[in-house]
């Protein structure tokens, strides 16, 4: 023997032995074989595959001596094929579920046609005219085998419906809902089901449900039986007033509920039954239905509060995935903006879930809009119409889309919405939300195109991406942006190039942020390049924004490109660009430092640069009370640069102790010497604003009183900037001055309600509290000062809103003249109240 052939003997000696497949003819041979190859443990082949052997060959044409396909002939061999095929069915208790999924439709057809001709079921006669009763149990059990199949599951795979079928004494089901009596019927062919299920295949859940169900409508119910099945469980929840069950039971059950549910008005139920399916499709991530948009247009009270308990019941552990916080914070949105009643809208805005799930913008524009609309309710409007007499709308499928629209980051399916609204209705979609914004630079070019759709998603697109960057989100301000640049890359060079400038200073933002986080890895050379390569651009009619020259000369000083903006920069740059030339000083100020004649030179040119740009004007303008006003910006050889609190940003590596240490020296040695000044003030009161806050109030109340003769005249807005206006409303939250903070609230440009309502639901304040409400001009804050005390059960407090809020010179229809001095007259006895607090 070869060496070859005594290896291949040695390996074949180790594998395992596995015994040889059964084929179909074995079977044949020996038909007693087949009851030993099914009893075995894992019948190899399995009974399904031999039914569809055994099938395939007895359905074999032959062919004659003409060599003429002939049907295959009803032989003995081809019987006996057709009955071990039978007998192989039959070992699997004729499970259709089986069958179904391993044969044919057309080899299961044939099976079970097989079946009917040895079971002798009487040929030319209608089956549904067949008496099972009369009939041997094996001809009925063919019978009702083929039906259940061929009828019944033949029609529901047709309609795609993935669900277990009873069989026919469905049917008697679905016609007691024209003919109640029937119910009967279906009951007792459902009983008869359940007594036979030993010989076919019931889903016996869903049986019980159809069983109980019977019952409770023929009045044969027994309610602690029920409370096992589906229907019996939502009928004790709806009898115990508990709807949140339905989130999770299938709409069937729920419908029969509701139609035999005699305890209470269809109405209320119907409308609790909307408003948790609406939770659920908001969590499932579906369209709210059109009955649930109508029964927003006129809610009660008693329906929002429903709302938010199923809201609130709806976010278990099981829910509280990131996805279902955002879908369920898009829900409380919707629900927001579709409510008119502005008590309403207070309800679900202090909910805990909105303070929980929604961003602070997002909450700041709820907000807003709920100020605007309630300052135009129209009080003589007509009864809205009844919850059923409202019919389905265009309008109602245009503010989905609407609100889809402002949500949505996708670029695609920001594209689609606009589609389909463009198809709806002809009009500048993006003018949908107010706070879309571009830069002016851009507007007239992107309102210059004329194809609607394509202007709107441009708009759209740069709006959101330029967005995004601002609450840095860069990822999706990518997406956003590099989705615009292709589209308008199809028809304008000019576009084009200003959404590369924009990528380029998304890019710019993006790794000074992840700098600002202590990401120190130097910028890849491609970005560095790429800002070379704007700075150096030559401009043809091109818009360009003022910002993205600053912050690519900032970018370049950061990361100290200092021989690039020194030596390799076109001196024509210098010249002509202001960004560049102040860069430069910069940076060979830095480079020279170790030189002493050269840094000296430098330093003069730089501080000579920065005097032109922060120095007094030339100028003076004197103020009412005579003194000369601080820093003014006057046009210089720079043109159109100009201080904007730059100088600050390009400090790197600063010890800031020392700095706040010689700072504090500086501004008490000049208070010394000028004790009015309202910006050393200012900047004295923002050095205690670190940990001494009753001090930082003292100090910008004096800044306030210096330059308003005791607040006898307005504050200058230049002295109260918004910034200084937040820092004291920081100091009196810390201080536990809630209502103080209320009443600053109203300072701003935009009154800040977020802040103020949460201010408001404090219970701790340390001021006292309503003696303030007299100050508080908005009627929105008064009107959820109402709804606070209302909801703690303080009577006097909410009467002296009540009675703030009554004040003729507060009335909505009143000339802004006549409101503009109400609240200046509010303002002034207010900061004098505070400055008798502080001083």
């Amino acid at each position: 023997m070869s060496v070859e052939a005594a290896d291949r003997e040695a390996l074949s000696c180790s594998r395992p032995c596995t015994p040889p497949q059964a084929s179909w003819f074995e079977f044949l041979l020996d038909p007693s074989l087949l009851e030993q190859h099914l009893q075995g443990p894992h019948p190899d082949p399995s009974p399904v595959q031999l039914i569809v052997q055994f099938l395939e060959q007895a359905s074999k044409p032959s062919v004659n001596e003409q060599n003429q396909v002939q049907p295959p002939a009803d032989n003995r061999r081809n019987r006996t094929l057709k009955l071990m095929a039978l007998k192989a069915a039959a070992h699997l208790t004729w499970d259709l579920k089986v069958l179904e999924k391993g044969l044919t439709i057309p080899v299961l057809n044939m099976l079970l046609n097989e079946l009917l001709c040895v079971s002798r079921v009487p040929p030319g006669v209608k089956h549904v005219d067949l008496d099972l009763s009369t009939l041997p149990p094996t001809t009925a059990m063919a019978v009702l085998v083929y039906n259940r199949w061929s009828i019944i599951r033949a029609i529901h795979e047709r309609r795609q419906l993935n669900q277990n079928i009873l069989p026919y004494q469905c049917i008697y089901f679905q016609q007691g809902c024209s003919d109640p009596s029937v119910y009967e019927k279906a009951r007792e062919h459902f009983r008869m089901l359940d007594s036979s299920a030993s010989f076919c295949c019931v889903d016996e859940q869903r049986l019980a449900g159809y069983w109980s169900a019977c019952k409770t409508l023929t009045g044969a119910s027994d309610p602690s039986e029920s409370q096992h099945t589906p229907y019996g469980q939502i009928s004790c929840f709806m009898r115990n007033h508990d709807y949140g069950i339905s989130l999770y039971i299938p709409l069937i059950y729920v419908c029969l509920c509701v139609l035999n549910d005699r305890d209470r008005a269809l109405e209320e139920v119907c409308h609790k039954l909307c408003v948790c399916n609406a939770v659920r499709d908001a969590l499932e991530g579906g369209v709210l239905s059109v009955s649930f948009h109508q029964l927003l247009l006129k809610p009660s009270k008693n329906t929002i509060s429903f709302l938010l308990e199923v809201c609130a019941r709806s976010m278990d552990k099981e829910h509280r995935s990131e996805t279902c916080k955002r879908k369920m914070a898009l829900f409380i949105k919707t629900v927001c903006n579709r409510l008119e009643d502005v008590s309403l809208a207070f309800m679900v805005s202090s909910h805990k879930l909105f303070m929980e799930l929604l961003q602070d913008e997002e909450k700041k524009i709820l907000m807003e809009q709920t100020r605007k609309s309630s300052a135009t309710v129209n009080l003589s409007a007509k009864p809205l119409p009844s919850f059923y007499d409202i019919p389905a709308s265009t309008s109602v499928n245009i503010s989905q889309l609407e609100q889809q629209l402002i949500l949505s980051l996708d670029p695609r399916h920001i594209r689609q919405i606009l589609i389909e609204l463009q198809g709806m209705a002809e009009r500048p979609f993006w003018r949908v939300n107010s706070k879309w914004e571009v830069p002016v630079d851009y507007v007239n070019v992107i309102l210059a195109i004329k194809d609607n759709l394509t202007r709107d998603l441009v708009y759209i697109l740069m709006a959101k991406g330029l967005h995004c960057i601002s609450i840095k989100d860069f990822a999706h301000a990518c997406q956003l942006f590099t989705a615009c640049l292709e589209l308008v890359t199809e028809f304008s060079p000019k576009l084009r190039q200003v959404m590369l400038n924009e990528l380029l200073l998304m890019e710019v933002r993006g790794h000074e942020a992840g700098a600002a986080e202590g990401n120190m890895e130097r910028p890849p050379p491609d970005l560095v390049s790429r800002v070379r390569g704007y700075l150096e651009m030559r401009i043809h009619d091109l818009p360009l924004r003022q910002i993205v020259g600053e912050e690519c000369v900032v970018f370049m000083l950061n990361w100290r490109e200092n021989e690039y903006l020194t030596l390799q920069v076109p001196q024509s740059l210098v010249n002509s660009n202001p960004y560049i030339k102040l860069g430069q000083l910069i940076a060979s100020t830095c480079k020279e430092l170790p030189g002493p004649k050269e840094s000296r030179r430098m330093a003069k040119e730089l501080w000579e640069v920065v005097v032109q740009i922060c120095s007094v004007s030339s100028q003076h303008k004197r103020s009412s009370d005579g003194r000369v006003s601080l820093l003014k910006l006057r046009e210089s050889s720079l043109g159109i640069l100009y201080y904007n609190g730059k100088i600050l940003f390009l400090l790197q590596s600063v010890d800031v102790e020392a700095v706040v240490v010689t700072l504090k020296e500086l501004v008490n040695y000049a208070l010394s010497l000028n004790p009015n000044n309202q910006s050393w003030l200012c900047t004295q009161a923002d050095i205690y604003f670190g940990n001494q806050y009753s001090a930082a109030m003292h100090y910008y109340l004096q800044a306030g009183t210096v330059c308003s003769d005791y607040f006898t005249k307005p504050v200058p807005p230049d002295v109260y900037t918004d910034q200084v206006l937040k820092r004291m409303i920081k100091c009196c939250s810390l201080l536990n001055c809630h209502t103080q903070v209320a009443v600053l609230c109203q300072f701003l440009r935009e009154v800040d309600y977020m802040t103020a309502f949460k201010a408001l639901q404090e219970q701790n304040s340390h001021d006292s509290m309503d003696s303030f409400y007299g100050y508080i001009w908005d009627v929105t804050i008064l009107e959820y000062l109402t709804y606070i005390h209302h909801k703690r059960g303080e009577g006097d407090k909410r009467q002296v809103a009540i009675k703030a809020i009554g004040q003729t010179e507060l009335n909505s229809s009143n000339p802004e003249e006549v409101l503009q001095l109400a609240a200046q007259k509010r303002k002034k006895k207010f900061l004098q109240a505070l400055a008798k607090l502080y001083f």
